[in-house]
């Protein structure tokens, strides 16, 4: 995983509104607009909870092709999309108005110091004067975003962006590190992806025999390259990524030492067509099949749990003409085979 640089510390104003948390009652909720403190959902993901308050959309194969999806790709290399970015949230006068919803708890006790602290910290000049409405139209306050899926799972990269909600003129870079970036966007984008199911087609489709060759392979229709675009347009921000997934290989592991693969290394290279294989047809029994599996013993009364992992070339283009390559994703399913004992086969 690509280390996260922490943006700057959790400050007196964050561990105050924390502690104001367990002091309030009721639903009330103490929280300073900087650093991570988030509860909100976000607006834009319902379907895993990926991101809090996020203003990123994403649109393509985050689904699946023709609804047959099972699933994000595993990057092959010890890498991860970023689990928690800063990305534009809001104008000044939008700024105030988060700012006083979030800390409209007129009922929550011991939160005066906190209050008083980011008032003086956004609004009596120390070091922003009433949300920089003086500067409205120049830039946008930035604010961090994480993974929940992630931070659910106790991910400590996902509470490593923990700069407090800052200033950012037009056209001016970011001082942070994971500030979104068209390729930052595509590194969301990846983990967006979802990816067909690699369910196999096999001959013999129901049970295949000792010593027999089973032939297998995947159609160009079902795996075909996959793609989504992640864009951000906030004030005057307007950046974009799209990140594309091209099959380009299937391994066989036949779930039993006892087997044979086609070919030897079981890495079933992917057809001009896009074809991974060939079909079985007839004609073909006295040949050894370009990607197949010849099983040496019977399954008895159980199968052989079939792996059968497709990976994923992965490259990205974005905004200004960027792109470059991103790790190899791979995706697999395990199948049933039922192997049934013969005397001999004649080739």
């Amino acid at each position: 995983m690509r280390s996260v640089r922490k943006g700057g510390f959790l400050t007196s104003v964050a561990v105050l509104a924390c502690a104001c948390v367990l002091a309030t009652a009721g639903d009330a909720t103490a929280k300073d607009p900087g650093g991570s403190q988030f509860d909100v959902e976000g607006n834009n993901d319902k379907d895993g909870g990926r991101t809090l308050e996020s203003r990123i959309v994403f649109t393509g194969a985050t689904g699946g092709s023709g609804g047959e999806a099972s699933g994000t790709f595993t990057p092959a290399a010890d890498w991860s999309p970023p689990a928690c970015w800063y990305e534009p949230k809001w104008t000044p006068d939008q700024f105030a108005d988060e700012f006083r919803e979030r800390w409209d708890i007129p009922h929550a006790s011991g939160v005066g110091e906190a209050y008083r602290l980011s008032q003086d910290h956004y609004i009596n000049g120390k070091p922003y004067e009433d949300f920089n409405k003086k500067e409205a139209g120049k830039g946008l306050w930035w604010d961090a975003v994480r993974d929940e899926t992630r931070a659910e799972a106790g991910d400590p990269a996902a509470f490593a962006c923990d700069t407090r909600t800052f200033w950012v003129e037009n056209g001016e870079p970011p001082n942070v590190e994971n500030a979104v970036t068209p390729e930052v966007l595509a590194q969301l984008a990846y983990a967006r992806i979802k990816v067909p199911d690699t369910a196999v087609t096999l001959a013999p489709a129901n049970a295949t025999k000792v010593n027999l060759p089973t032939w297998a392979w995947l159609d160009k229709a079902k795996f075909d390259e996959v793609s989504v675009t992640a864009s951000l347009d906030v004030g005057g921000v307007h950046i974009q990524a799209t990140t594309t997934a091209k099959p380009v290989s299937l391994k066989l592991e036949p779930g039993t030492p006892d087997a044979e693969l086609y070919p030897a290394s079981g890495e079933c290279t992917i057809n001009d067509d896009g074809s991974i294989g060939e079909p079985y047809a007839t004609g073909k029994a006295n040949q050894d099949p370009p990607c197949g599996i010849t099983y040496l013993r019977s399954s008895g009364d159980s199968t052989f749990d079939l792996q059968a992992t497709v990976t994923w070339e992965v490259a990205w283009t974005g905004s200004g003409g960027t792109g470059g390559d991103l790790p190899d994703g791979t995706f697999g399913t395990t199948q049933a085979v039922t192997v049934q004992e013969i005397q001999a086969v004649n080739r």
